[in-house]
């Protein structure tokens, strides 16, 4: 069972932080988003294909950050169950993001698995 202080949540958490500063600083990221920023490109493009009616510029930062996680985590690094990156990505909307956001984030990410 996860727990807050799983080192996997925390690792997302601090991901999720730093994909969300990237967005306001653009410069030079860490090794820990690296591989993000290089797909982000790609990842971007499924957003707007999941989520037609939301221009990536009107999503916001910290739904952006966490969908940009989640869609390099289920796409790309495939390190854990599609399941537990969609959970983990749900937990972060709710907790850092604003009301629709596990709704949203969840719809989105339930796309990107029947695609």
């Amino acid at each position: 069972m996860k727990t807050p202080s799983d080192p996997r949540h925390q690792k997302r958490i601090a991901r999720m932080q730093m994909l969300f500063s990237y967005e306001f600083q653009n410069i030079e990221s860490n090794l820990e988003i690296q591989p993000i920023i290089d797909h982000i490109e790609d990842i971007d493009k499924k957003i707007v294909i999941v989520a037609p009616e939301w221009p990536i510029d009107k999503i916001a930062k910290i739904d952006l950050a966490i969908l940009r996680l989640a869609i390099y985590e289920l796409t790309i690094e495939k390190a854990a169950p599609d399941k537990v990156i969609i959970d983990e990505a749900v937990e972060l909307a709710k907790a850092y993001g604003g009301e629709g956001s596990a709704k949203f984030i969840n719809g989105a990410l339930g796309a990107i698995i029947k695609s």
